[in-house]
């Protein structure tokens, strides 16, 4: 079996009895980075073989685990921090196990794209998660204008390094729209900046980042201000709509 784990983002107080259970029950973790996987093992008292899987080793690895799991072996995947899949090379080894019909299943967990949709005080009813954009501003504007038009949320990932830069591409590619930044989720020091995209890049122009940033910026308003709403008719036929039902489902995130 294949199990993925999700680990605190930062507070190692987050993390689930049933993510410390299977790490426990498990005969092999594969850690996006052993050290780091390694302070959390030694902080709960887990002593499990390790196995390096990451985007420098991804094929390699996958190999390797894949052979394990066809022998019988458990395995648990890891990341440095959250959930695996989410912008790391995880979703391969989904990919493996269901081509080769492994069973696989998921320990749910701290998520920060989530954590900072929820904060950000933007609609989260519709949102896109577009990961980390390309590094250099020409690619990184060019990735931003596929979802210039979009109504719903859009969340990124970003270096410290590249906050800057992206807000200036941001407001360039989208206008100056409200958006929310956020950094050193469940942290002592956690910070939720919000504001207009121009608001943002004032606050941390000159600024020493550190960590990685999660900026949240809304979609694309109506002529009246108002953002549309992506509902279902009863034909499961998407369309836009003013009003959200009241009485949809709720689902749990």
């Amino acid at each position: 079996m294949l199990y993925l784990v999700a680990t605190p983002i930062g507070n190692l107080n987050d993390i689930s009895l049933r993510a410390l259970e299977t790490l426990r029950m498990v005969d092999i973790i594969a850690s996006e980075d052993t050290r780091k996987t390694g302070l959390l093992l030694k902080h709960f008292d887990i002593h499990k073989p390790q196995l390096p899987f990451h985007e420098h080793n991804e094929q390699r690895a996958g190999e390797r685990i894949e052979e394990l799991l066809k022998q019988g072996k458990s395995v648990a995947v890891v990341t440095n921090a959250g959930t695996p899949g989410i912008s790391d090379p995880g979703f391969t080894l989904v990919r493996r196990a269901v081509t080769a019909e492994i069973p696989v299943t998921m320990i749910p967990g701290p998520t920060g794209l989530i954590m900072a949709l929820v904060l950000s005080g933007l609609p989260v009813h519709s949102f896109t998660f577009r990961g980390f954009p390309p590094r250099k501003s020409v690619g990184r504007r060019k990735f931003m204008e596929i979802d210039k038009d979009a109504p719903h949320t859009l969340i990124f990932y970003e270096s410290p390094y590249r906050v800057e830069a992206f807000l200036r591409d941001a407001l360039e590619v989208f206008g100056d729209r409200q958006a929310a930044l956020a950094n050193d989720l469940t942290k002592l020091f956690e910070k939720v900046e919000r504001g207009s995209i121009s608001a943002l890049l004032s606050s941390i122009e000159q600024a020493k980042l550190k960590g990685e940033y999660i900026i949240v910026i809304a979609g694309k308003e109506k002529e009246d201000g108002k953002i549309k709403n992506l509902v279902r008719s009863d034909e499961d036929e998407v369309f836009l709509s003013d009003d959200q039902d009241d009485e949809d489902e709720e689902v749990n995130a």
